[in-house]
């Protein structure tokens, strides 16, 4: 590719981020979107989360799922939800779990995580 061509397409990319982006604040006061539509998308941000995390910690490195008890990523989730569930504090939930899982790593406790 040549020179011009490229800062062509990153300009083409540049204005379609700038449209898909700023189109909310652009036209977002003439359409209205349904009370049952804005309620299904209060719950998109936790779908997301849970998409990037079950699989890696349910999946190992060859791409088999990995449901044992000898799991540390699943064993650290699961401590990491108990005590979401117990405190209800995101940030100290993250910093739990990510303590669990160190801990686990650490020690050695199942061997090396893939």
């Amino acid at each position: 590719m040549a020179d011009w061509e490229i800062w062509v397409v990153i300009g083409v990319l540049c204005v379609a981020t700038f449209a898909t982006r700023s189109s909310f604040w652009l036209i977002g006061h003439r359409i209205t979107i349904p009370p049952r539509v804005q309620e299904m998308l209060r719950y998109a941000p936790a779908c997301a989360l849970a998409a990037i995390i079950a699989p890696d910690i349910l999946i190992d490195a060859q791409g088999q799922t990995e449901l044992e008890w000898t799991n540390p990523k699943l064993l650290a989730g699961l401590a990491a939800l108990g005590f979401y569930l117990w405190r209800r504090n995101m940030l100290l939930t993250i910093i739990f779990g990510m303590a669990v899982f160190t801990l686990l790593r650490v020690l050695h406790i199942f061997g090396p995580v893939a």
